[in-house]
């Protein structure tokens, strides 16, 4: 491995890093808060039909995630690098398929033409474009710097980037998409056309970001093949992975991590529009939490200077399920007590996700250390598909929860008992789940901060030694 010669890494990067994350979750955020409502409130698809979606589109990931990291790996790079030019060829689609999602022009057809959209649109979107800009995406980060504190500045920049995009989707998506009728009730606004309306802004909002990331990172950090190397067989591949502490508990973290935390993204929509009856309390959430989560960016490198980043985790997402297992017992139903207590407690998520994308890396070097190849796209597809699987099932989770209380998507008041299942599933099944992303780090995932500095000095002297 050979590092080329160009610019020094710096805040070009960082800010270039960002970028690209920020144009990702235009589309994915929308996606993950928003289009379950769409489907449900707006096309009138029962929550277990998009429930059954969601996991039926992760059967199809398992093939489409790792098939893209092995083209990521395999394929010879480009004059700007392996991962790059991958980011100028998707941008196109990914934004297209985005906007074809939210067609509220079909709510008076038949349910079978809704389902069969729903799929073919979904996969296009989820399984095939977006696949194939985030796999080279995330993978990029190891080759822009090999030097764990500046991938961890990776890192947090890419997580401000996913903070921003939430900033724009969560704050003005529920006051734009939501408006009261004359009864009070909180209701899509002009019959659900507002998504497509939406979907179109967001798509050339990702464009634009996914250029700035083109134009401002460098890969610097070269995979020189050996010739004489024995050929590596996907198999051989995946029995390396999969026989890694480090893979697996970092992908067991991750699995309940999207699980709660996309489950509350979901959950939210209906908690505070039907359970507080204000929606309002939900826009000014999501402004709080996002704001909360870049003051703590400012901080997060030299916490995990001091601490490490495995360690500094477990105390984070320790602290956010106790949080939300207080909101729990409390039972609140003053929606702006709750909305500045789930702010405050999803400090600990926040953290994890600022810091997670570099814990990703320490996988990558850890893998090189003990087999001596470097496969950044495929160990990165494996956890990205490990991420669609939570965000599968909490897609999956919230329709089956939602349909088992008995929620009503027609119905404009729901009773008292939907109510209250509404605010358990919303408080003690995430904070549950936060809890096993605490074991998961704890007892599972064995890169701790001296680990991790012991890989990397390992694999300077290799390519020293080169």
């Amino acid at each position: 491995m050979e590092d080329r010669q160009n610019r020094p890494f710096g805040l070009r990067d960082k800010i270039g890093y960002l970028f690209g994350d920020f144009g990702n979750d235009f589309t994915f955020m929308f996606a993950s808060t928003f289009l379950m409502v769409f489907y449900m409130k707006v096309l009138g698809i029962p929550g277990a039909l998009v429930g059954t979606l969601f996991l039926a589109a992760r059967v199809v990931d398992a093939f489409t995630d790792i098939t893209m990291g092995r083209i990521v790996d395999v394929c010879r790079p480009g004059k700007d690098g392996r991962f790059k030019p991958w980011i100028r060829r998707m941008a196109g689609p990914v934004a297209i398929a985005s906007f074809l999602m939210y067609q509220s022009s079909l709510a008076g057809a038949s349910m079978t033409v809704k389902v069969v959209y729903m799929y073919v649109t979904y996969l296009l979107w989820g399984s095939i474009c977006y696949t194939g800009i985030n796999i080279p995406y995330g993978s990029m980060a190891s080759a822009i710097t090999d030097k764990p504190d500046e991938r961890t500045a990776l890192s947090t920049f890419r997580g401000i980037g996913a903070n921003l995009a939430q900033l724009v989707i969560g704050v003005l998506g529920p006051v734009i998409i939501y408006t009261t009728d004359e009864g009070g009730a909180q209701v899509i606004r002009n019959d659900g056309a507002i998504f497509p309306v939406m979907a179109g802004v967001f798509s050339i909002c990702a464009i634009i970001c996914y250029i700035i990331c083109y134009k401002c990172t460098t890969e610097r950090v070269k995979i020189e093949k050996d010739p004489d190397a024995p050929k590596v067989t996907l198999a051989k591949t995946f029995a390396t992975i999969f026989s890694s502490r480090a893979m697996l508990g970092i992908i067991g973290a991750a699995l309940f991590l999207m699980l709660s935390q996309l489950l509350i993204g979901g959950l939210n929509n209906y908690l505070y529009a039907d359970y507080f009856g204000d929606i309002k309390a939900f826009s000014s959430y999501t402004f709080i939490n996002i704001m909360l989560s870049l003051v703590l960016a400012a901080f997060v490198g030299g916490i995990t200077r001091r601490m490490g980043k495995k360690e500094a985790a477990v105390v984070a997402t320790a602290f956010t399920g106790v949080v939300y297992l207080i909101l729990f017992a409390l039972k609140l139903s003053n929606p702006w007590i709750y909305m500045v207590s789930a702010a405050i407690g999803f400090l600990g998520v926040n953290f994890f996700n600022l810091v997670i994308w570099a814990n990703i890396t320490d996988v990558i070097d850890d893998a090189e250390v003990k087999n001596g190849k470097r496969e950044d796209g495929t160990i990165y597809a494996v956890y990205s598909f490990a991420r669609k699987v939570g965000q599968a099932l909490a897609g999956g989770l919230s329709g089956y929860a939602l349909q088992m209380i008995g929620y009503e998507s027609a119905a404009k008041i729901q009773t008292p008992e939907v109510l209250n299942g509404l605010y358990t599933i919303s408080t003690l099944v995430p904070a549950l789940l936060f809890f096993c992303v605490t074991l998961m780090l704890l007892f599972v995932y064995p890169l701790g901060k001296k680990k991790v500095e012991e890989n990397s000095a390992i694999l300077r002297e290799r390519r020293a030694a080169r």
